[in-house]
């Protein structure tokens, strides 16, 4: 079995859903009696939280290629960055490192096209919505994406930071979810990717398919820890 490697804390909420999803997956895979090898570095949210909204994002790429190779010191195979933001200064971290990174964007666009869907929404922190680094991803697969109208993109925003980033997930949050993946549904998302790793917190249903990022990312690395 391959050492995973997991770039977490950003934030803690779905770093712990990544080892226990990590936990399941290989289980499932290999047999009740397994566990994971993992190489965990989890760094503290609130720096990264403020670069990222200072528009830091050079500093943001140095301080976490430093983490990154901490995690190949300690034996990781491969790496996982667990949180989809973060992934815009993926190249940064990636030329820092002489081991390989599953994109969290990669397995979400196979599963889709697997599906046969062509038009999905993609709902996320608002760098993840409104810039191309991980729409691009999808679009070179020939896929559409649409994404909230700007008020909702900002509500989204707020509800990932000042609610699931720290464990909070209000119902009156929970019925705005569904009211924006409703609104997209009628404007022809056949799914919705949730790409920010906390959404699953809160979207556990929706009428088109759901594709969160989180499951399938954390899919993916055990697939590959295992070789199958």
């Amino acid at each position: 079995m391959k050492t995973v490697g997991i770039l977490g804390g950003m934030s803690i909420e779905s770093t712990i859903d990544y080892i226990k999803l990590l936990n399941k997956y290989i289980k499932e895979f290999a047999g009740s009696a397994h566990s994971p090898k993992i190489a965990l570095r989890s760094v503290d949210f609130a720096k990264i939280e403020k670069l990222q909204h200072e528009n830091r994002w050079d500093e943001l790429g140095s301080l976490l290629s430093n983490e990154a190779k901490y995690v190949e010191k300690g034996g990781a195979d491969f790496l996982i960055i667990a949180t989809n933001t973060m992934h815009k200064i993926l190249p940064q971290i990636e030329k820092n490192l002489s081991i390989p990174v599953l994109h969290i964007a990669t397995p979400t666009t196979q599963e889709i096209i697997k599906d046969g869907n062509k038009k999905v929404a993609l709902l996320g922190t608002k760098f993840t919505m409104q810039e191309d680094f991980y729409k691009a991803k999808l679009v070179e697969a020939n896929l559409e994406v649409i994404t909230p109208s700007k008020e909702d993109q900002d509500e989204i925003h707020r509800v990932i930071y000042e609610e699931l980033c720290k464990g909070v997930a209000l119902d009156s949050s929970i019925s705005k979810f569904q009211n924006i993946i409703s609104n997209l549904t009628s404007k022809g998302a056949q799914g919705v990717i949730l790409g920010c790793t906390e959404i699953g917190m809160i979207v556990k249903e929706a009428p088109i398919k759901i594709y969160d990022t989180t499951s399938l990312h954390v899919r993916d690395a055990a697939r590959v820890a295992l070789k199958c």
